[in-house]
């Protein structure tokens, strides 16, 4: 079993957040699904290893909800990332690569500090050069 990797981990929401938690939805790809994987170290890098569950998304539409992380300026986010907890830092990352998305849209979302839900076609990467483990194309926000 590799190190433990700073960054890692599928995100612990603060009891001090303003934000509340996600609320569980049957309609929703489970933050837990997501984050319920191990690493390996291939070729001197961290790499997933996903489970059946997990690789069973892949190239297929699915709707996920989650706390928006802006990539650029404005009201109207077109590329984001969605992770599973709000962030407590600007400039921090609330989890490791399992407990973010990386979402690419149709049409702008409307940012959003409390939680947001996209659909659209599912990725699961492998050697990302970002080190993104999870992508999201096509996506749309819904309710």
């Amino acid at each position: 079993m590799p190190p433990h990797v700073q960054g890692q981990g599928a995100g612990v929401h603060s009891p001090l957040s303003p934000f509340a938690p996600l609320k569980p939805r049957e309609d929703v790809v489970p933050w837990s699904l997501l984050t319920d994987i191990k690493t390996e170290v291939k070729n001197k890098r961290i790499t997933p290893v996903y489970t059946p569950a997990v690789q069973a998304l892949n190239q297929k539409t699915q709707k996920v909800q989650g706390f928006m992380l802006p990539l650029g300026p404005g009201e109207q986010q077109r590329h984001f990332l969605l992770a599973s907890v709000p962030p407590t830092c600007s400039f921090c990352t609330p989890g490791g690569p399992e407990s973010m998305i990386e979402v690419r849209t149709k049409a702008p979302v409307k940012y959003s500090l409390n939680a947001v839900v996209v659909e659209g076609t599912f990725h699961v990467l492998q050697n990302d050069p970002y080190g993104l483990y999870y992508r999201m194309t096509e996506a749309v926000g819904t309710k």
